[in-house]
């Protein structure tokens, strides 16, 4: 089965769950009085949102390059990572506002009924289930915005670990504040994990690299074939899963083009070798001790040594 497809697939588990869970939990709140396991169904919304976008972005994905984008369009992965961290992140403040109205108020609260205990339960098992299988997945096809989704869902297994005992605590100490408490925890709990998301997707979208072991690989591949030396201008970027690889590579001035291509060629043999998911390589090939002092951009082998420091 293609990667795109495997999205498809657990896109459509993730849904079908969490739409169940939001039902249970939203009438279970409405009905029991506990705005805590309304709290834990807006959530259980908020994922089935979020897997939408999953799905609408795998299939963008799956759409071959073209003149427009000669890169294909494996980035839609990022972009779809971003906009869930925006509707996470939105649903965590609407859920605090309206939170922080209920307090301000000073409404007449109710002690939740035992009817929402029961409901907590079938939701943490449903979001165990939900969250490993996404991270198995995610892990397999290496996909953030699949990985992203499934860390939401395991905190949602936390926040609704919180529900409960916020909701043991208030039923056997007739104290319907402390549910409301824990409603607005939850918000901002949710607005942190939307903000986090938000950061860490960053790197890709910024063309940088958060494994920089990647680096390693790289200036082993090129000593590893003979005739290239003192690999330079080294850059990697992902787009999508996948890793886009250019660098500079000196050999002998005095071999013939097809030498110096064959070298480089088994330069790009050897990083296909040690790394996996290669998008593209571009092998540039310069005479030895040939300076440029204008040549800005790329890691030498020296600033990765000295990071190590």
């Amino acid at each position: 089965m293609k990667r795109e497809q495997k999205i498809i697939r657990v896109s459509w588990w993730a849904i079908t769950g969490n739409a169940l869970l939001a039902i249970l939990k939203l009438g279970a709140g409405i009905i029991s009085g506990s705005f805590a396991v309304i709290a834990d169904g807006i959530d259980s919304v908020l994922d089935i949102v979020s897997s939408v976008v999953v799905l609408v972005a795998a299939r963008i994905i799956a759409r071959p390059p073209n003149i427009k984008f000669p890169y294909g369009y494996k980035k839609a992965d990022i972009i779809a990572t971003k906009v869930l961290s925006f509707i996470i992140f939105f649903a965590g403040a609407q859920l605090a506002y309206s939170t922080v109205q209920i307090f301000i108020r000073g409404s007449t609260m109710e002690t939740p009924g035992r009817l929402a205990i029961w409901v907590t339960l079938i939701s943490i098992a449903g979001k165990i289930f939900l969250s490993l299988m996404l991270f198995k997945t995610g892990k397999n096809v290496e996909s953030t915005m699949l990985i992203a989704n499934a860390r939401n869902m395991r905190n949602d297994i936390l926040l609704s670990l919180s529900v409960l005992a916020s909701l043991l605590f208030t039923i056997i100490l007739k104290e319907p504040m402390i549910d409301r408490i824990i409603a607005f925890l939850i918000s901002l709990f949710i607005m942190y994990e939307g903000f986090r998301i938000f950061m860490k997707s960053n790197i890709d979208l910024m063309d940088g690299i958060d494994n920089t072991e990647v680096y390693d690989h790289l200036f082993e591949s090129v000593h590893s074939v003979k005739g290239a030396h003192n690999p330079h201008r080294v850059r990697a970027r992902k787009i999508g899963h996948f890793y886009m690889i250019n660098l500079d590579i000196e050999v002998d001035p005095d071999l013939s083009v097809k030498e110096a291509h064959d070298i480089a060629k088994n330069v790009e043999n050897s990083i296909k070798s040690n790394l996996r998911n290669i998008y593209d390589i571009m092998v540039h090939v310069e005479p030895m001790g040939n300076l440029e002092e204008n040549e800005k951009y790329g890691i030498t082998e020296t600033e990765i040594q000295q990071q190590k420091k």
